[in-house]
């Protein structure tokens, strides 16, 4: 998987994006390796949590987003990628249902024209 960390209105230090590269890695494991990952840090100018990670992953065929914010730039990646992890998880378990559920009627398939052939 490609990581692209990004900085806006904020510099990306060294220790951040090794940071952001090793708690995405987990991710990374679960996906293919042509997979895209662009993570960008944003420094929004409002009172409260001014901090802003967003998170897009594209896969084959589809993306996924995430965002959160934090007065941490590492709390915010670190929530980011939790949020992202479960939808990958979630994407992951989506396709292994369908697959497996088409496997099944594939085989049902078989085992009938078995069948008919055989009477």
């Amino acid at each position: 998987m490609q990581i692209e960390v990004k900085g806006r209105n904020l510099q990306v230090t060294d220790e951040l994006r090794e940071y952001a590269e090793k708690r995405f890695a987990k991710i990374a494991k679960q996906v293919s390796d042509l997979a895209e990952l662009d993570l960008e840090v944003a420094d929004e100018n409002v009172p409260g949590d001014p901090i802003a990670a967003e998170v897009v992953l594209r896969l084959k065929g589809t993306e996924l987003r995430a965002k959160e914010v934090s007065k941490d730039p590492k709390h915010a990646v670190n929530l980011v990628a939790d949020n992202l992890e479960r939808q990958v998880k979630r994407h992951r378990d989506k396709r292994r249902g369908r697959r497996e559920s088409r496997a099944a009627v594939d085989s049902m398939r078989t085992a009938d024209t078995a069948l008919e052939e055989a009477s």
